[in-house]
């Protein structure tokens, strides 16, 4: 006889028996991305945000070594430069004064101004005023501060729409 032991049945596997499981690849893969997520935060956030005093323009203090000036954003379109002597002016006198229109008419060529003409407005106008076609409105209303007018209007018939026109009522000019 041989010295085998005699075998038993052996007994089924239940599921309640405890053993070790690996997690399937995905899950490890899901772990992986996590912790790397988290380092990269870790590793790429900024320092804590630093409280900044903002102060106007009229305002101008030095600016302190922890404080960063702030620039503003500019969001009007920079003023068109005004070339005096490329603007045409005409200058009319609505007044009882006489020599009005041409006094005037030599204070505007004294400022740069190329004064084409003078003569005398037909009409009623409420106050001495410059009128411009709508390319010409900053100059128009350059030559009004020139001349210390201070009513400006769009030009209207039967103005001419390549040029600026004064018309005087004596109040100014």
């Amino acid at each position: 006889m041989s010295s085998r032991p005699i075998s038993t049945p052996s007994r089924p596997r239940t599921r309640n028996q405890r053993g070790v499981a690996f997690p399937s690849p995905l899950v490890m893969l899901s772990v992986i991305a996590i912790a790397m997520a988290g380092f990269a935060f870790v590793a790429t956030r900024d320092a804590a945000p630093v409280e900044r005093k903002v102060t106007t323009a009229a305002a101008t203090p030095s600016p302190t070594p922890e404080a960063t000036p702030v620039t503003p954003v500019k969001t009007a379109k920079p003023k068109p430069t005004i070339k005096r002597g490329e603007v045409y002016v005409e200058v009319f006198n609505n007044s009882g004064i006489k020599g009005l229109a041409a006094t005037t008419a030599a204070k505007a060529t004294q400022v740069g101004w190329q004064v084409v003409g003078e003569d005398n407005w037909v009409g009623s106008i409420p106050a001495s005023t410059v009128y411009y076609p709508a390319r010409l409105e900053a100059a128009g209303k350059q030559l009004a501060l020139d001349l210390g007018i201070a009513r400006t209007n769009p030009a209207v018939e039967p103005m001419k729409m390549d040029r600026l026109t004064i018309v005087l009522t004596g109040d100014a000019g």
